[in-house]
Formats: structure tokens, C-alpha cells, sequence
């Protein structure tokens, strides 16, 4: 099986990020038989896998309901990945989000 995975794994060169960044995915969106490209805003929560089965998941907030998602980093749908703001967190996995509103559910941006 990881053969087969690393034979037809298809190289992408998306920006680094980690938990606590804010990013925006362009996911290609199919209806009916037209297509367009949607942006998806958020904060990333976790990434977990490896390889090609990894995956991402991206929280943002549509008006006052948290709405998640998550992407499969080898989906040939994403048509590319922004990253707007790098986040100071100390976690790999930051789910302590959901329970926050407001200003604690701010993130402190990364200086460099």
C-alpha cells in the first residue's frame, strides 16, 4: 500500500503552517456541471497523518456559529492555500478554541 500511495502521490508546494494560523483555502466547488472556486477563511486547529493522508482542519466563524472543516492536504480540489496571519500557540491541536468567544478566542500573531 505505501508503494502504491508514494507511486501516485502528486508533489504540492503549499505554505507552511501549523496550528493557530489563519489561512485561506481556495477549494474548487462543482454544481452541476459548472465550477468555481470558493475561500474558506479560518483558523487552522490541527494537522494530523502523514504522507499523503493528511489532513488539516480550518475553523472560522459565520456570523455567530463556528463552522469546521476539514481538508485532505493531497485533494486534487484545493486549488491553492494562503497564509494570512502565522499564530503564537503552544499546542499542536488548540479544540480549547471552541469554548472561547470574543476576544479570548484571539490569537496572538507571530513577530519574526
Amino acid at each position: 500500500m505505501k508503494y502504491v500511495e508514494n507511486e501516485y502521490a502528486v508533489e504540492r508546494d503549499f505554505p507552511k503552517f501549523k496550528a493557530g494560523d489563519t489561512i485561506t483555502v481556495h477549494y474548487k466547488i462543482k454544481e452541476g456541471n459548472k465550477e468555481r472556486i470558493q475561500q474558506f477563511r479560518g483558523v487552522v486547529l490541527q494537522r494530523r497523518g502523514s504522507g499523503n493522508t493528511e489532513t488539516f482542519t480550518v475553523r472560522k466563524m459565520s456570523g455567530t456559529f463556528g463552522v469546521e472543516r476539514i481538508f485532505p492536504i493531497a485533494s486534487p480540489n484545493i486549488d491553492k492555500i494562503e497564509l494570512n496571519k502565522s499564530g503564537k500557540v503552544r499546542r499542536a491541536r488548540i479544540f480549547y478554541l471552541r469554548g472561547l468567544q470574543g476576544k479570548k478566542a484571539r490569537i496572538k500573531e507571530k513577530r519574526f
